[in-house]
Order: structure tokens, then C-alpha cells, then sequence
């Protein structure tokens, strides 16, 4: 067994709540089957262009404690995480509206009978989601969301914050669980951020169910320290005429990886998932979509689009399957990257499946450098190349904010910016 499976299971025996809320088997079984697994390897397909030889190598301690930090927040409401433990004290959940309930996940499995179905909606079991089954394991704390009402000027943030780990390099564990209940609706907006330099692994899933008719609109900014691991996998289920923006802005870590998983249930279920994907030095960004169209007359609209520079490598599996049955369909992918170094490597990997009639599905993706009829234009007009160039990185990666309405936009768009100001687009970065 590896080093970092040898240490993440040795925190199991002094896990709180490990049995609470009859999880108790399920997080023993999970446990055995990542130790019986093993890491994925070179010949998992789906890890494929993500090598973990490196990261088995490492030993990670469990959090004990809360880290202090300083660091500005988002407005209210919020719920904050420091180190994957409730920062309780910078946790202010005033303003909810009427039918929004948040919950941390470590009172929901004391409390709340329902918490072991909810947990217990998706099972893993594939020999190559060892990580999906550590989180089951191991995972006592998250946000937990319940919407029964419809609140569509309310924005929830989560702040998931990696500090100083006292020396040692930490591991932690969280399962976000969000239920929006027939026709209601929520903004959600998720901040991985880092206060100091750091080495630590994050190991996350978020389940999200939207019942019929509810809406949800949700950003996930990712901004980690540059020598951390994040691992996040999204489970969501839409039923009839549900509606699921999406936004993912992956602009930090050393190794950043989201396994974006949807099924469209219903009948006339919507996604629209945009993400901008930066791979900038020696980070290693991995994105894998599996959109999966159940009913008829569903739709998704896919937007990613990718910058590698430096030694940075992007990673792109984009894959649309059909079932048998749905009839109507809509389904468009489209993914574009910039490779703008010699260094640099984009893979990507859009797949298209098809088991039934009448449907409109087209996929594409393409790799390149910056038009050089648009980079010659500016220069015409006195622009210089560095300025320039950035001017025409920073529009290819901001078209992906189009899936979010203006405010949202307001809320996400000056981490990106950031992000590009800090040279991550040029040719040397």
C-alpha cells in the first residue's frame, strides 16, 4: 500500500462521528475498497494524464485544530472552513431567507435522520475512485443546503480556506450535500482560497439535487496555494425542468482536479456548464465531465476553454452520453485552448455517445496559439506584444463568465483577472 493511502486510513480509527447516523458500515466498506484498490494508475483511462506517483509517495496528518488566519471575506450569508474543519467564529449565516436551511455536515449526522439517505444517494465502487471512496470514509464535515423556496437575489458562500498546517503537510475531507426542493432556487458561490504557502491535499465531493422546476446558479472559484492538491468531484441530479448553471474558474494548485458528473433525469432538464481551465508554470490542471441525458427533450451547453504556459499542462475529457429514450435531446460541447510555451502540454478528449433518434448533438475542440491577425491588429494601434497579448488571453478566458448573470459575474470575475495580471498567460509564465 502507498504511503499517502497508508496515512490517510491511519486517521480512520480516531474519526469523530465515523459511525453517527448509521454510516458507520458504509465508511468501513469504502475504506477497504480504496486500501484494496490502490491509487489509480497509468492504466486507469480515466486518470490517464493525471500521474499520482509523486503525491503516493507523501504522508499527510489529519486537522486537529483550527488554524488562525486572516483573510477578507465574503458578504453574509457565508459558511467558512479553515483546513476542512467550521471556522464557526467567521461563519455568519445571517440573512437566509425564508426556506434556505445551512447546516454543517458534522451537526446534520447528529441531528438530522435524513442526512444517511442523502449521503447514501451515490455509491462508489469502480476500482479506479479510491479517492471518491476515502472521502466516504472519512468525510464528518461540509456544508449542508436545503432549499424549499425559491431566492433568486440571495447569494450563499462557501469559503473553504488552506493555512498554515503547523509544519506538516494535512490532509482533510468534505462532503457538500445541496437539495433544492421543487421549484425553488439559489445562488451558490464556492471560494477555495489559500492564506499561506502550503502543501496540503483537499479531497472533496459535492452532491447537488434539483427536483422539478428548481434553479440553481453556482461559481466555484479555485484559487489554492501553489504547491497544494485539489481534488473535487460533483455529483448532480436534475429532475423535470430543472435548470444548473455552472461555472469553474481553476486558477490555483499545484495538481487541481474536478470530475463534474450531471444527469439529466427529467424531462426538459438544462445545464450550462462553463469553466476557464489555467495552466500556468508547473500546474497540472485536469478537468473530466461526464453529462449523462436520461429523459427527453434535455439540453447542456458546455463552454471550456484552457490556457497552458510555462511547463503548465491542461487536461480535458469532455464526455456526452445519450441514453436510449431521449428523444430530443440537445447537447453541444465546445472546447478551445491556448498553448502559448514549447513547454506546455493540452490534452483533451471530447467524446460523444449516441443511443437514440432524434437528437441534436455536436462536440469540438481545438488547440492553438493566439490569432495572429488579432495580435498584429493591436500592435498596429501601438499596443505592445506583452499588453497585447494579454488583452486577447484575458477575452478567451472571460467569455466563459457569459453563463452567470451580471452579479454573479461582479462576484467571480476579479479572481480571474487576478489571475492574468500575475502573468499566468504569457509566454514564459
Amino acid at each position: 500500500m502507498s504511503e499517502l493511502l497508508d496515512s490517510l486510513s491511519g486517521a480512520f480509527d480516531t474519526l469523530p462521528l465515523r459511525d453517527a447516523a448509521g454510516l458507520g458500515v458504509l465508511r468501513r466498506d469504502a475504506l477497504a475498497g480504496a486500501r484494496r484498490a490502490g491509487l489509480p494508475g497509468a492504466r486507469a483511462e480515466r486518470w490517464k494524464y493525471t500521474s499520482l506517483r509523486a503525491l503516493e509517495r507523501r504522508r499527510f496528518a489529519p486537522v486537529t485544530d483550527i488554524a488562525k488566519v486572516a483573510i477578507a471575506l465574503p458578504p453574509t450569508p457565508r459558511m467558512v472552513f479553515v483546513n476542512g474543519r467550521l471556522d464557526a467564529d467567521r461563519t455568519d449565516l445571517a440573512g437566509l431567507p425564508y426556506g434556505v436551511r445551512v447546516l454543517p455536515l458534522s451537526s446534520a449526522l447528529g441531528s438530522d435522520p435524513s442526512i444517511a439517505d442523502l449521503f447514501l444517494a451515490r455509491r462508489f465502487t469502480s476500482g479506479d475512485e479510491a479517492f471518491a471512496q476515502l472521502n466516504t470514509a472519512l468525510a464528518t464535515e461540509g456544508a449542508v443546503v436545503r432549499v424549499e423556496a425559491c431566492a433568486p437575489t440571495t447569494t450563499l458562500h462557501l469559503v473553504f480556506i488552506g493555512a498554515d498546517g503547523g509544519g506538516a503537510d494535512r490532509a482533510w475531507h468534505l462532503r457538500n450535500l445541496v437539495d433544492l426542493q421543487a421549484g425553488a432556487c439559489l445562488q451558490l458561490v464556492e471560494h477555495h482560497v489559500a492564506t499561506a504557502a502550503h502543501a496540503h491535499l483537499s479531497n472533496t465531493i459535492t452532491q447537488l439535487h434539483l427536483r422539478d422546476n428548481a434553479r440553481l446558479a453556482h461559481a466555484r472559484v479555485q484559487q489554492e496555494a501553489v504547491g497544494a492538491t485539489a481534488l473535487l468531484r460533483t455529483e448532480a441530479a436534475l429532475e423535470r425542468d430543472a435548470t444548473y448553471r455552472r461555472l469553474d474558474l481553476e486558477l490555483g494548485a499545484a495538481l487541481s482536479r474536478h470530475e463534474l458528473n450531471v444527469a439529466l433525469r427529467g424531462e426538459g432538464a438544462r445545464l450550462h456548464a462553463h469553466g476557464a481551465l489555467l495552466g500556468d508554470g508547473r500546474r497540472l490542471v485536469d478537468t473530466r465531465l461526464g453529462i449523462e441525458h436520461v429523459a427527453r427533450d434535455t439540453a447542456c451547453e458546455l463552454v471550456y476553454r484552457g490556457i497552458a504556459s510555462g511547463r503548465g499542462r491542461v487536461a480535458f475529457h469532455g464526455g456526452i452520453l445519450i441514453r436510449a429514450g431521449a428523444d430530443g435531446t440537445d447537447a453541444n460541447l465546445s472546447n478551445k485552448n491556448l498553448l502559448l510555451s514549447d513547454q506546455a502540454e493540452i490534452d483533451t478528449q471530447p467524446v460523444l455517445e449516441i443511443h437514440a433518434d432524434e437528437v441534436k448533438a455536436a462536440h469540438g475542440a481545438t488547440v492553438g496559439n493566439l490569432d495572429a491577425a488579432a495580435l498584429f491588429y493591436l500592435r498596429a494601434r501601438g499596443i505592445p506584444e506583452a499588453p497585447a497579448r494579454s488583452m486577447l488571453t484575458a477575452a478567451f478566458l472571460r467569455e466563459t463568465l457569459a453563463v452567470l448573470d451580471a452579479d454573479l459575474r461582479g462576484t467571480v470575475a476579479p479572481a480571474l483577472d487576478a489571475a492574468l495580471e500575475r502573468g499566468a498567460a504569457g509566454p514564459g509564465a
